[in-house]
């Protein structure tokens, strides 16, 4: 891999391999608690993905009913009940309520409807359209209003978890472009740099170990020349000692066989 051929430019010091190892475990760490959030994210994912097939089918099939009440309606009221269902409303009986959810610390979205209590009693300040269709087609009326009331229903939890598939996905993206960038980059960057410093501080150990070798052999040396100079002085002092016990000196000697080399003159008395 590419990070197996990268390190850190940093300087060789046993305080350094300390703090690269103290990053290496903190990397690790933050790519185990990732890991893990991939993997509850994922999990979430695919059960939001079976609810948003499970939504729609289920909208098709509410979809289809609304249709049909609605061309009944139509039919027994009449194509004008249109515009008076219109003109009798002022204000939406079924509301969205929008609030958000914590997944493994990925804010969601979620949708929820809500029926007005004021609407829903049929009170006259809301102008509720359930005496709509008195005259005829009543009963298809409030059975079209109800059926489109689900299709809302099932069109906001649709929207919910569509909205939250696309959050999850995106998060899920993230998540693992971190998680790969710390397996296959930071990571190894931190072990290779880790390696290098420790090779580093082996070759100054053994650099260190090499010149103490060095200098104990130069003392040695140094030790056992000193005693034989000592031992060459004692035993100096020692024939020194033993020729002045003699009467006669180491000096002195070597001066008389220096002098029996030559010729001395004849002295007559």
């Amino acid at each position: 891999m590419a990070g197996q051929n990268q390190r850190l430019n940093v300087v060789p010091t046993v305080t350094m391999l300390g703090a690269m190892k103290a990053r290496l475990v903190g990397a690790t760490r933050g790519h185990a608690l990732l890991k893990k959030k991939s993997d509850a994210l994922t999990v979430q994912f695919r059960a939001i993905l079976k609810k948003i097939v499970a939504a729609k089918e289920s909208m098709g099939e509410t979809m289809r009913a609304s249709s049909f009440s609605l061309a009944e309606a139509k039919y027994v009221a009449g194509d004008g009940v249109r515009h008076v269902v219109l003109q009798s409303v002022r204000a939406a009986s079924v509301r969205v309520r929008s609030h958000q959810e914590n997944v493994a610390g990925v804010k969601l979205p979620k949708f929820t409807h809500f029926v007005d209590p004021a609407a829903a009693s049929g009170a006259p300040s809301n102008a509720s359209p359930s005496l709509t269709g008195l005259a005829r087609g009543g009963q298809q009326v409030a059975a079209c209003r109800a059926a489109h009331v689900k299709a809302i229903e099932v069109l906001v939890e649709l929207a919910s978890l569509q909205t939250s598939f696309l959050t999850l996905d995106e998060a899920i993206k993230t998540t693992n472009r971190r998680v790969n960038a710390l397996e296959n980059v930071v990571k190894p960057r931190i072990e290779n740099t880790i390696i290098y410093i420790k090779g580093e501080l082996d070759e100054l150990e053994r650099e260190d170990f090499f010149r103490l070798k060095k200098i104990q052999g130069y003392k040695k040396r140094e030790i056992e020349r000193q005693m034989a100079a000592a031992k060459l002085f004692a035993e100096e002092q020692l024939a020194e000692d033993l020729a002045l016990k003699r009467g006669i000196s180491v000096g002195a000697a070597a001066n008389l066989l220096v002098a029996g080399g030559e010729k001395d003159d004849d002295i007559i008395f």
